[in-house]
């Protein structure tokens, strides 16, 4: 039988052939066999939640062609707002006022405004996220200063579009810099519904600057300058991510600083080209760190204690003021500035643990270690393990000369 099909094709003119690519062709780049019409769908990019009396605001950014008012390249976006009892209810919101079907599946940046994360279960926010199945679960999930209707709507100075320019502050690069915690919807809904029932996630802050877009000129004309020939001044937006929202069932109980945040990658062993500050006799140390090995050792022989873990290779990055021709060709770190290193990384992770107990954000995940460990020590320690587990740091740093 194989073999009689196999002949026929043969016989089958190479006319047919091309005749009936085609048609394939056709139908599948005219309408994508009906499933998406892109000029009836909204392509959204990033979406922020807020919360008040009347319910949700649900503020989507949406990709649109790129206009000729901006040459720094990128995406460029329309920010359109629904309002409704639910998050669904402001997607429909949205498609009543645009026409357009709302298309999670680009979504790469979930926003909760600030008095949204600390006022209620953000879980309340997520719900309609996390149970739709075309939403991305790698999607970041992160916390804005003020509003994220604010947030997204400011316009950012290097880059067309908000989202995408705080998205590039969740690169490898800049976790490798340990100056960033990056969270993704998947993981912190496991966190949330873990023995732990807590979580993170970066806290992003605006600053504005003054752009000047006199230079700039759109259709070859000389737009952009004012009636004295001057050029314009227009507020722009950078972004931080550098602090970090710690949650407890849900809402947002606290934020770690530059500082703790750092020291916290340290415990997590991601970071690999990061620098910190050490104080060497009143004069600012930057040390840079080359390897990172770290983690968290539970143990539950007789009661749970938790020891934190960072081991560190640096080398001597910057000194604030001039040395002499030796130590610059030297390049050493010597055994007393190494113990002020660790002195420096100890004090942050004991900063760390005092707000986790202060808050009852595990953070490390000690209840999950423990429900993993032994279910019958779970269930007797669960409610006062992170407030009473001692707390140990084991901090070791060497330096590669």
């Amino acid at each position: 039988m194989n073999n009689k099909f196999s002949r026929f094709l043969k016989t089958v003119p190479m006319k047919l052939w091309v005749i009936l690519v085609a048609v394939v062709f056709f139908s599948f780049f005219s309408n994508d066999f009906g499933l998406v019409d892109i000029q009836k769908s909204a392509i959204i990019l990033a979406a922020g939640i807020d919360k008040g009396e009347e319910g949700y605001r649900l503020t989507t950014q949406i990709a649109v062609p790129k206009g000729t008012d901006r040459t720094t390249g990128g995406t460029s976006s329309v920010e359109i707002t629904g309002k409704g009892e639910t998050v669904s209810d402001c997607v429909v919101d949205i498609y009543a006022l645009t026409g357009w079907v709302p298309k999670f599946v680009f979504c790469n940046l979930l926003l909760i405004g600030e008095d949204t994360a600390k006022e209620a279960d953000c879980m309340h926010v997520l719900d309609f996220f996390f149970r739709n199945e075309y939403m991305p679960d790698s999607c970041f999930v992160a916390v804005s200063q003020g509003s994220a209707e604010e947030m997204l709507a400011s316009q950012s100075a290097v880059d067309d579009t908000s989202s995408l320019a705080i998205t590039r502050l969740f690169s490898n690069a800049s976790e490798k810099s340990g100056r960033v915690m990056k969270n993704t919807l998947r993981e912190f809904v496991i966190s949330y519904y873990g023995p732990s029932e807590s979580g993170f996630m970066p806290f992003v802050c605006s600053f504005e600057q003054e752009s000047g877009t006199g230079t700039e000129s759109s259709g070859g004309g000389q737009g952009g300058q004012n009636s004295n020939g001057g050029g314009s001044q227009k507020k722009e937006k950078v972004y931080c991510v550098r602090r970090t929202a710690l949650f407890k069932n849900g809402r947002m109980a606290s934020i770690l600083n530059e500082e703790q945040t750092f020291a916290c990658n340290l415990v997590k062993g991601k970071v690999f080209s990061g620098s910190f500050v050490v104080d060497d006799n009143g004069k600012p140390v930057s040390i840079t760190v080359l390897d990172n090995d770290g983690g968290v050792k539970f143990e539950t022989k007789t009661t749970p204690k938790a020891t934190l873990t960072v081991k560190l290779t640096v080398r001597l990055l910057n000194r604030s003021t001039p040395s002499s021709v030796d130590d610059v060709s030297l390049n050493v770190v010597t055994p007393e500035l190494l113990q002020k290193a660790e002195d420096t990384i100890r004090t942050r992770l004991e900063e760390v643990f005092a707000l986790l107990r202060e808050t009852g954000c595990d953070l490390f995940q000690l209840n999950r270690s423990l429900y993993r460990a032994s279910k019958a020590k779970y269930e007797e320690w669960k409610d006062t393990l992170l407030a009473t587990v001692p707390a140990e740091f084991d901090i070791k740093i060497k330096s590669t000369k």
